[in-house]
C-alpha cells in the first residue's frame, strides 16, 4: 500500500476539518459562551498536524483499493479524534474517551450520547456537534473528492469504499460531479427543512441545529428531552417528513429535482420502505390505541414519528417508548436492524440488503420444489450479480457475527443482557437510543469504560458497513 498517499490525503482531509472547526467560532461570539477559544486552538493543532501531513507526503499516484478502504477507516478515526478537541478544551466533556464516544457518534450520524444535561452546554459546542453529524451524514470522504484533482488522483475507490449500500450509483461520469451533486442536493433538503422549522417557531441557531442532525439521520438535539421539548405537532410532522426523506437514495432526490418524479416508486426499494414506515406506524399505532394514548391523532403523532426515527436511524425522541407494549418495542428493535434505503445518509443493514435476503430465501425454497428451473435474484426488473449476493450474503453473517460478539463483551464488562444487546444495535446500526439503561429516557454516561470502546468500535464499524474496517485487519492487506 502507498502508505505517502495515504498519509497525504488524510493530512488534506484535517486541512478541511481545521476550516470546519472555524465554523461555530461566530455563534460562540454572538451568544458570548465562552467557548471561541477552544474552537480556534482545536482548529490550530488540526491545522499544524494537517499540514505536517499533507507538506510531508508528496506523491501523485493513482489510489487502489488498498488505499481508499485505509483513507475512509483513518479519516473516520482521524476526524473522531481532532473533532473531539472542542469538548476538551471548552470543559464541555473532560473525559478524553467520553469525549471520542461523543464525536465518533456525531461523525458516525449515531446519536448515541454520555451528556446528561444538554442544555448547559456553551450553544457553539452543540452546533458542532450537530454540524459533526451534517459532515458526516453524506459522507466526509465523499466532500473531500473535490479536493482530489488537487492532489493528482482519482476518487472511485474512496467513493466505493464509502457510499452506503450494495453498489455505488454514480450519478455522472466523473467521480467529483458526483460528490457535487450529492452534496447540492444535502444543502438543498437542509435549507429547506431549516426554514420549516423556523415557520414552526424554533429559531435559527435550533432550527440549523435540528436541520443538521435530521438529514444526517443523526438524532443530536439541542435539549434534553430532544425534540419532544418542543411539544409541537407542526415541529414533529416537519421532522417526520425529512428522516423519510434523508432515509431514501439520495440519487432519487436527485432525479426527481429534475422532475424524473415517477422514479421514486419505479424504485423497489423506496416502495418497501414506504411500506415499512406505513405498516410500522399502523401496527404501533393499533397496540398504543388506548393503553398509552387516549388520543388517536396524539398516538398517530407519537407513533409515526419514531417508527420513522428509528427506521431511519435518527435516533430523535418525542416519547418513552420503554412504557410502549412489548410487541411496539419488539417491532422498533426489527426496524433498528433494517435501517433507510442504499445511498441514504441511514444505517442499518439497509432495505435493499433485507430485501434481497428474503429473495434469495425464497428462491432457495423454489428450487427445492423446482432443481432444474433456472430463476434469478432480481431488484425491480434488474437481476442482481452474483458477486452482489454473495456480498450481501457476507455483509449480513458479519453483522450478525459482530452483534453477538459486541453483545457479549459489553454483557462481561457488566451491563445486563437487554441493554447490552440493545447498545450495540443501537451503535451498530447508528440509530442513537437504545432499551434498558441506554433507553431513550437514559443515556450511555454510565456504560464501563471498557464497553464505550466496544461501541466506538461498533459506530466506526457500522458508518463505514464493516468491510471497510475488518479488511484491515488481514494480514494479506498489509503485504506487497
Amino acid at each position: 500500500m502507498n502508505m505517502v498517499l495515504t498519509l497525504r490525503i488524510l493530512g488534506a482531509m484535517l486541512l478541511f476539518l481545521a476550516a470546519a472547526l472555524l465554523v461555530p467560532i461566530p455563534f460562540s461570539l454572538y451568544f458570548r459562551d465562552g467557548a471561541a477559544g477552544a474552537f480556534l486552538l482545536s482548529a490550530s493543532i488540526t491545522l499544524i498536524a494537517g499540514l505536517a501531513l499533507f507538506a510531508s507526503c508528496k506523491s501523485r499516484k493513482d489510489l487502489s483499493v488498498r488505499e481508499g478502504f485505509a483513507i475512509v477507516t483513518f479519516g473516520w478515526t482521524f476526524y473522531a479524534l481532532f473533532g473531539a478537541l472542542p469538548f476538551l478544551f471548552s470543559g464541555a466533556i473532560p473525559s478524553p474517551l467520553d469525549a471520542v464516544f461523543e464525536t465518533m457518534s456525531g461523525f458516525t450520524t449515531t446519536g448515541s450520547t454520555i451528556l446528561t444535561d444538554i442544555e448547559i452546554l456553551p450553544e457553539s459546542v452543540l452546533l458542532w456537534r450537530a454540524l459533526t453529524h451534517w459532515l458526516g451524514g453524506m459522507g466526509i470522504i465523499v466532500l473531500s473528492l473535490a479536493i482530489l484533482p488537487m492532489l493528482g488522483v482519482g476518487g472511485m475507490q474512496l467513493f466505493k469504499a464509502e457510499v452506503p449500500g450494495p453498489t455505488a450509483d454514480r450519478l455522472k461520469p466523473r467521480i467529483q460531479d458526483t460528490a457535487k451533486l450529492l452534496w447540492g442536493v444535502y444543502v438543498l433538503l437542509t435549507a429547506a427543512e431549516t426554514v420549516l422549522l423556523m415557520f414552526g417557531g424554533m429559531n435559527f441557531y435550533e432550527a440549523l441545529c435540528h436541520s443538521f442532525a435530521t438529514l444526517a439521520t443523526g438524532g443530536f438535539s439541542t435539549r434534553n428531552a430532544s425534540v419532544g421539548a418542543f411539544n409541537s405537532p407542526y415541529i414533529e410532522w416537519v421532522i417526520i417528513l425529512f428522516m423519510i426523506l434523508a432515509g431514501v437514495n439520495f440519487s432519487l432526490h436527485y432525479h426527481a429535482l429534475r422532475g424524473r418524479v415517477r422514479g421514486y416508486f419505479r424504485n423497489e426499494e423506496f416502495r418497501t420502505y414506504l411500506v415499512l414506515v406505513l405498516t410500522a406506524t399502523g401496527l404501533i399505532v393499533l397496540l398504543n390505541q388506548g393503553r398509552v394514548y387516549d388520543s388517536f391523532l396524539d398516538n398517530l403523532r407519537y407513533s409515526a414519528f419514531q417508527a420513522s426515527s428509528i427506521l431511519t436511524t435518527t435516533g430523535f425522541g418525542t416519547a418513552d417508548f420503554e412504557i410502549w407494549p412489548v410487541l411496539a418495542q419488539y417491532l422498533l428493535v426489527l426496524l433498528m436492524f433494517t435501517g433507510g434505503c442504499a445511498g441514504s445518509t441511514g444505517g442499518g443493514m439497509k432495505v435493499a440488503r433485507i430485501l434481497l435476503l428474503f429473495k434469495h430465501a425464497q428462491v432457495q425454497l423454489y428450487r427445492l420444489i423446482h432443481p432444474r428451473a433456472v430463476r434469478l435474484v432480481k431488484l425491480g426488473d434488474i437481476p442482481v450479480d452474483r458477486e452482489v449476493m454473495q456480498a450481501i450474503l457476507g455483509f449480513f453473517a458479519l453483522f450478525m457475527g459482530v452483534f453477538v460478539v459486541a453483545s457479549c463483551l459489553l454483557a462481561a464488562s457488566g451491563m445486563d443482557l437487554v441493554s447490552s444487546g440493545a447498545a450495540v444495535i443501537a451503535t451498530l446500526s447508528n440509530i442513537g437510543p437504545g432499551l434498558g439503561s441506554v433507553g431513550p429516557a437514559d443515556n450511555f454516561a454510565q456504560v464501563p469504560a471498557f464497553g464505550k470502546t466496544v461501541l466506538i468500535a461498533c459506530m466506526l464499524m457500522g458508518r463505514l458497513e464493516l468491510f471497510t474496517v475488518l479488511v484491515l485487519f488481514f494480514p494479506s492487506f498489509w503485504r506487497k
